[in-house]
């Protein structure tokens, strides 16, 4: 279940991300985060929602300094991407036994997905696809061209705060699947693999829940076999499949280019 939420999830957002070209800024949250959740730990918060206070508060705060051109968005990025990340090392240390559960969300356990987490996990995915049945043209204008959208008067501004609110929220909320360093490529490889088959943004959308469905229940299998992390097997299938379609489209592309 949470496998195949975070897939949807993944797939609406990444597709966004992908096509406004934020890539780098989900890096950012994602390794922030570990601020959040060395936090909670230390002042005895659950985890989850302290990371997830501390990634809003993080994206709020790279939207609000790019968008006024006080500090270049990667400056922007890598000052939060740092503080988050030295924040959570120092409660790391601060915090007896914490660092034997760092590696689960740093890397992904999926098996220790709770009750709580998969509610968490589907009211962000219900809002999430909610969102864009009603506003999927404003957003999708936004991401493919803010400067066009404004002069349509659309509300630009308050709708990238928006996504990088849901940003934030779908990466503390993928924690326990792939854990912060492989969160980002859950939001970036199945739609860089939908891409190779269309263009629209609805296309991408669909293909990149196909595509992170199926390698999410390929990997699950492949950890189960070589006792492997789940989300790190989940990862190298999606690249896999990323490969293996790129090689298979560029030899039909080829042998049509022949005939």
């Amino acid at each position: 279940m949470g496998s195949v939420l975070a897939s949807v999830l993944c797939g609406y957002i990444g597709s966004y991300i992908v096509s406004r070209r934020l890539v780098f800024i989900s890096g950012g949250l994602s390794h922030a985060s570990l601020g959040g959740i060395g936090l909670g730990v230390y002042l005895g918060f659950n985890p989850i929602v302290s990371a997830l206070l501390f990634a809003v508060g993080s994206a709020c705060g790279i939207q609000w300094l790019t968008s006024r051109g006080r500090v270049r968005e990667d400056s922007a990025i890598a000052m939060f991407w740092t503080f988050g990340m030295s924040v959570g090392i120092i409660c790391c240390f601060l915090t007896p036994g914490f660092m034997s559960d760092l590696s689960s969300y740093l890397f992904g356990s999926i098996l220790t997905i709770s009750q709580t987490d998969l509610w968490l996990l589907s009211g962000i995915t219900v809002f999430t696809a909610m969102l864009f049945a009603l506003f999927f043209r404003a957003i999708r204008a936004v991401a493919f061209d803010p400067v066009f959208a404004r002069s349509l008067r659309l509300p630009v501004a308050g709708i990238e705060y928006l996504m990088m609110v849901i940003i934030a929220t779908t990466i503390v909320a993928t924690l326990r699947l792939v854990g912060i360093v492989l969160v980002i490529s859950m939001l970036t490889i199945p739609q860089t693999t939908a891409l190779l088959f269309t263009h629209r943004m609805s296309g991408m959308i669909a293909f990149s829940i196909l595509f992170g469905c199926l390698c999410c229940m390929l990997g699950l299998a492949l950890s189960y076999w070589f006792n492997v992390p789940s989300g790190a097997a989940i990862i190298c299938i999606s690249i896999v499949n990323y490969v293996v379609l790129r090689t298979i489209k560029s030899v039909v592309f080829r042998f049509k280019k022949k005939r």
